[in-house]
């Protein structure tokens, strides 16, 4: 398996002030950067290559730990390009680097469970996120009944990620705005989320007919997986959270 981890999101001020550096995965929570723990996190769950794309920053910080750093792009699709681009025909774990509480053991469940697919994402269920983060910023979307929040990671299948190059940059892309994601999808999708009849298995069956791929929602993962640094609140969370933890 190869892991490609997206390290190349700024900040912009006054965001930049409260992370204390510009690239989001080099804040520091309780000591430790989340860029290193996705590195962590990947090599622990077998990673035989561990990929990251990022800028000059992100090079001094972590080079050493892995086996190529990829500069970044001009954009976030640029470097959902060059990390897929790096699988060929092995499986490949694309993640981002902003999850401070990722850990291996929610990780290598979430990979387990996610074996047979050619896609997958995963998916924390509202009340558990609530549970492991109480007080925490929303991240949490709503599928018709359900509540989950969606995970930062994507599982690809031998091989699938370089002939899906184009669909696998928008999903990820989208993964956070469901009615990005249903629109992504087609109309009809896109209709059952506007009335709320959207259901899970409604992505995984249109993306299955449609991309020729077997998608999965792995549902019940780690919200470990599913908490990442987007706006101030979330670090300042994230610091405060680490620091009751201790």
């Amino acid at each position: 398996m190869i892991a490609a981890i997206t390290a190349g999101g700024k900040a912009d001020d006054p965001f930049a002030r409260s992370l204390g550096v510009a690239v989001k995965g080099l804040a520091l929570v309780d000591n430790t950067t989340s860029l290193a723990r996705s590195i962590s996190a990947a090599r622990s769950c077998g990673a035989e290559r561990i990929v990251v794309i990022g800028g000059e920053a992100v090079a001094r910080a972590c080079a050493s730990d892995v086996d190529r750093v990829i500069p970044e792009g001009n954009d976030g699709s640029d470097n959902i390009r060059h990390a897929i681009e790096t699988a060929v025909d092995r499986p490949l774990l694309l993640m981002t680097s902003d999850m401070p509480f990722i850990e291996t053991a929610g990780l290598a469940d979430f990979l387990a469970r996610a074996n047979g697919a050619d896609i997958a994402l995963p998916l924390a269920e509202a009340d558990d996120y609530r549970t492991a983060f109480p007080g925490a910023p929303d991240h949490i979307t709503q599928i018709g009944r359900d509540r989950i929040a969606n995970g930062n990671v994507v599982y690809f299948g031998p091989g699938v990620a370089p002939r899906a190059l184009a669909v696998a940059q928008r999903l990820f892309e989208a993964r956070k705005s469901l009615i990005r994601l249903a629109a992504l999808l087609g109309p009809v999708l896109l209709a059952r989320f506007v009335v709320g009849r959207l259901g899970i298995e409604d992505v995984e069956r249109r993306g299955s007919e449609l991309f020729g791929l077997r998608v999965r929602g792995v549902r019940h993962a780690a919200p470990s997986l599913c908490f990442d640094i987007d706006t101030a609140a979330d670090i300042v969370y994230a610091r405060a959270f680490a620091a009751r933890a201790r």
